[in-house]
C-alpha cells in the first residue's frame, strides 16, 4: 500500500518518525515543510495514494476528504490518530480500501488503540466484500453486498456457494440453503441457472454475485483494427459461452501488436493487464496450435491468439475464433 501522512503538529510529526521507521511512507507536515498547505496535502493523497492517514482530529479529517469521496470500491484508505496518538480510527473504506487492516498495522507500531466500527467485524464476521478482496473477486453489484452484510449482522441465515469449491464457509455464513434469507455465490458465468430458480421461489431472497477473475483472453488482429469492433466482438463472444465479462483476468498479444489502439483499448474497458509476448516466446510454442502460412509471413509467428492464452498460464476454452479480421481464444487461469 502507497501510504501518505498528514501531520499538523510537531507531536503529530514525532508520530510519523515512529511509523516511517517502519513503514516506507510519504509525510506532509506543517511544521516540516517550507511551502506546505493542507488543502493540496490532502488533494495530493488522496488522489495519488492508497493509504491515507491524519493525524489529526476526526473532524478535520472527515471535512477535508470531502470532495474527493468517489465509492466505496473506489476510494483510498483513510484512517486518523489523535494528537498523542492514543487512538488508530478507520475513518473510510474499511474493507475493500483496507483502512481497518491499516488501523490494526499502525496501533501496533505506536502502541495506540485501534478503533473499528464496522458492524461485522465488531461480530467476528467477513462482510461480503472482504470474502471479495481476500480472494480476488468482483463484486458484481455493492448494493447487493450491503444487504447481505445487513443481513449477517442481523444474525440471519446466509447461504454461500463456490461454484469451483475453493473458498471455505467463510465465518458467519451457512453451507446450507434451506431457510436462508440470502445467498452469496461465486462464479465466472454470466447467468446461474440454480440461482435464477432460487430467485423464482423467493423473489424477496437477496443474492449477492461474486465473479472469479479467471477467464484469459489471446487476441490477434490485422492493423488498425476497429476499436468498437473489438470491444463488441470479444462481449459477444464471451456472453455467447456463458461468461462473465468482469472474469476478465488478462489480456495476451504478440509484441508486434502492443501498440495496437483496439487491443490497448480492450484491457481498458475490461480493467486487466495486457500482457506482450515476444515473438521467440511464441514460437517455442506455437507448433502445438494450427497456424496461418499468411500469418507466419506477415509478423513471423503460425498463430498468436491460441498461445497467447497459454502463455498467460491458461488452459484453453474456447480454440481460435475467426472474427472479421481478428481472432480470439479464451482460456482459463
Amino acid at each position: 500500500m502507497k501510504i501518505a501522512i498528514i501531520t499538523i503538529t510537531k507531536n503529530g510529526d514525532i508520530i510519523a518518525d515512529k511509523i516511517k521507521e517502519t513503514l516506507p511512507v510519504k509525510v506532509f507536515s506543517k511544521e516540516r515543510d517550507e511551502d506546505f498547505s493542507f488543502k493540496e496535502a490532502v488533494r495530493t493523497a488522496m488522489e495519488n495514494y492508497s493509504g491515507v492517514i491524519f493525524i489529526a482530529s476526526t473532524g478535520i479529517a472527515v471535512r477535508a476528504i470531502i470532495p474527493y469521496i468517489k465509492g466505496k470500491d473506489k476510494d483510498p484508505a483513510v484512517i486518523t490518530i489523535d494528537n498523542l496518538g492514543k487512538f488508530v480510527i478507520s475513518l473510510l473504506s474499511g474493507h475493500l480500501g483496507g483502512a481497518n487492516e491499516l488501523t490494526e498495522t499502525i496501533s501496533k507500531i505506536i502502541h495506540g488503540v485501534p478503533v473499528i466500527t464496522t458492524a461485522t467485524d465488531g461480530l467476528g464476521i467477513l462482510a461480503p466484500d472482504m470474502v471479495a478482496k481476500e480472494n480476488d473477486l468482483e463484486i458484481d453489484c455493492l448494493k447487493d453486498a450491503k444487504d447481505i452484510a445487513s443481513l449477517l449482522v442481523a444474525g440471519e441465515k446466509v447461504y454461500f456457494h463456490d461454484e469451483d469449491n475453493i473458498i471455505p464457509i467463510p465465518k458467519g455464513y451457512s453451507e446450507e440453503l434451506n431457510g436462508a434469507l440470502g445467498i452469496v455465490y461465486v462464479t465466472n458465468r454470466n447467468k446461474s441457472f440454480w440461482i435464477e430458480k432460487e430467485k423464482i421461489k423467493d423473489p424477496q431472497l437477496k443474492i449477492l454475485k461474486l465473479i472469479r477473475k479467471n477467464i484469459v483472453l489471446g487476441i490477434g488482429c490485422r492493423k488498425d483494427f476497429s476499436v468498437e469492433e473489438m470491444r463488441k466482438t470479444v462481449l459477444e463472444v464471451l456472453i455467447d459461452n456463458d461468461f462473465d465479462p468482469k472474469a476478465v483476468k488478462s489480456i495476451g498479444t504478440v509484441e508486434v501488436k502492443k501498440d495496437e489502439k483496439a487491443i490497448i483499448d480492450l484491457s481498458n474497458y475490461f480493467n486487466c493487464p495486457l500482457k506482450i509476448f515476444s515473438i521467440e516466446d511464441i514460437k517455442a510454442i506455437d507448433y502445438k496450435f494450427k497456424g496461418s502460412n499468411f500469418v507466419e509471413k506477415t509478423i513471423g509467428v503460425r498463430s498468436v491468439c491460441e498461445p497467447s492464452v497459454e502463455l498467460q498460464g491458461g488452459t484453453l476454452l474456447i480454440r481460435k475464433l475467426k472474427l472479421n479480421g481478428m481472432t480470439v481464444a479464451v482460456g482459463i487461469y
